[in-house]
This record gives C-alpha cells, sequence and structure tokens, in this order.
C-alpha cells in the first residue's frame, strides 16, 4: 500500500496546472493511479468523506484523477469536459484539501467528460447531478483551481462542525433540482 500525503490549502502544487500524461499504460502513470486509490481509500476513513483524488493533491502534478463510488472505481487520464449541459445546481463542496471547510459553488448539472483509462482505452462519459459536480471538481484540480475560487451565492464558506450541526451529511450530496441559466 503506497499511501501518500494530501496536499493541504497553500501548497504551491494544488496552483499548478498538471502537465498531459504521454504514455497511460507506463509504470510510471500506474503507480501514480496506485497511490490515488491507496490515499482515497485512507483519507475516506479518516474524513468520512470523498469520492475521487486528483493527482496534484499527492503532490503529482499529472492529469489523473482515482475515482470510487459505492459501485465502482476508476481511472481517469486526461480527463477532459467536452460539453456542458444547459442547466446548474448549486451544491456545498468538500475537498481533502481543505478538509474543515464546505464552499457553496455552481456547477453544470450535466457534462460530458473523455478520458483514456490505464490500459490505453478511450472512454467517454455523461454525468449528471453529483457526479458532474465531482469531476467538475476533481478537473478543476489538474487545472490549478480550487472550489475556494468558484464561490456561489451568499455566505459561501461554512466550517465542515457548523454545517454539521445545521444539516444532515447526505444533503451536501443530493443537490436541489437544476435550474436554468
Amino acid at each position: 500500500m503506497a499511501v501518500r500525503h494530501i496536499r493541504q490549502l497553500g501548497d504551491p502544487i494544488l496552483r499548478v496546472r498538471c502537465e498531459r500524461v504521454q504514455n497511460p499504460k507506463s509504470a510510471a502513470t500506474r503507480l501514480v493511479a496506485d497511490d490515488l486509490r491507496d490515499s482515497l481509500a485512507v483519507a475516506k476513513k479518516k474524513y468520512k468523506m470523498g469520492r475521487a483524488l486528483a493527482a496534484p493533491q499527492i503532490g503529482a502534478p499529472v492529469r489523473i484523477v482515482f475515482v470510487q463510488t459505492d459501485k465502482q472505481r476508476w481511472t481517469m487520464i486526461n480527463p477532459e469536459i467536452t460539453d456542458v449541459g444547459p442547466n446548474d445546481f448549486t451544491v456545498w463542496d468538500d475537498c481533502f484539501s481543505f478538509p474543515n471547510l464546505l464552499v457553496r459553488v455552481t456547477r453544470a448539472h450535466q457534462v460530458t467528460v473523455s478520458y483514456t483509462d490505464t490500459k490505453g482505452k478511450q472512454h467517454t462519459m455523461q454525468a449528471e447531478g453529483s457526479m458532474a459536480e465531482l469531476l467538475q471538481h476533481e478537473i478543476d484540480h489538474l487545472d490549478g483551481i480550487l472550489a475556494l475560487d468558484r464561490p456561489s451565492g451568499v455566505d459561501p464558506f461554512a466550517f465542515r462542525t457548523e454545517w454539521d450541526k445545521l444539516h444532515e451529511a447526505s444533503e451536501r450530496y443530493s443537490p436541489p433540482k437544476p435550474r436554468e441559466v
């Protein structure tokens, strides 16, 4: 198991635009993907949250994201949003790089993402709702953008302890229906 330290707010690597992966099937790519998987597993237990981790969060400035939901897990190499739906929604976003803070952000309700897997196969994925928000969040990490850079609405920041006192944890990933932009 190769668990890496998750970089925290203020670490300059979180603001770097990551390099494209040239060889998705290389040993170096597999190492980063495996370290993302292992680091996410430990972070999920520690923070009781999380569904994905981007490579810069473990100190690797390359375009790799590891995603794990209740039903499946996969590695996205060079993910790119290729289409954005017409609706958006607002959601409280959390991040391993600033785990004690939540940020209200507005995201596209639907996105199409293309990426390569570790076997070199191309994929196109349509995501809606909380999965669309998650993918936008992780791809932002690859571009050096944090959720803190995208606050939305009045009082868009909340400390996790205060937020948890006022809301059910499930509300975070159950955004309201999309609204027209």
